[in-house]
């Protein structure tokens, strides 16, 4: 091999590896089989989320999660492979990728990672029941307010008991 090949797949091994560093979550799938109609679709939903998918090759994968301090993920890199990387919204992957799988059988998660530690298949599963960002923070909020509307209820019916004290006296 000459050493321009191998200069370039170095680069490529270095933005695989800061991709791994920099990315939120990361889930890793074997999309061998899937329509280009499916292909198409299912990368338009990953990127109208924020994510990045990209099918690269193992031996790249494995150089570049060493690098990157993720051990545990070469069981992963078989076969064709597809890695989704999210920089910020940490369920975005796993939903997109897990709906989508159940219409699309040929659409296979294999693991992946969640905030740099190495996930199972289980754990990507459960991440992807989770509700987005926005319905997290919604039930955040709610949650929030619940005191408050309880105290503004209560001092209501201190409000309303008043007159009727009032009347009777």
């Amino acid at each position: 091999m000459s050493e321009a090949v191998i200069a370039q797949k170095a680069k490529v091994v270095e933005s695989v590896t800061e991709q791994f560093k920099n990315a939120a979550s990361a889930v890793i799938v074997d999309s061998r089989g899937l329509t280009v109609a499916q292909d198409t679709d299912l990368r338009k939903q990953l990127r109208e989320a924020g994510v990045e998918l990209h099918v690269i090759k193992n031996t790249i994968l494995r150089r570049a999660a060493d690098k990157a301090g993720c051990e545990g993920l070469d069981d992963t890199f078989v076969g064709p492979t597809a890695v989704a990387f999210s920089n910020e919204d940490v369920v975005a992957p796993a939903r997109i990728l897990a709906k989508f799988a159940e219409t699309a059988d040929a659409l296979e998660i294999k693991g992946g990672l969640i905030e740099g530690k190495v996930a199972t298949l289980d754990q990507i599963n459960d991440l992807s029941k989770l509700p987005d960002r926005n319905g997290l923070l919604s039930m955040l909020l709610s949650v929030l307010q619940a005191p408050v509307r309880n105290v503004a209820y209560a001092v209501k019916a201190v409000a309303d008991a008043k007159p009727a004290e009032e009347a009777e006296a």
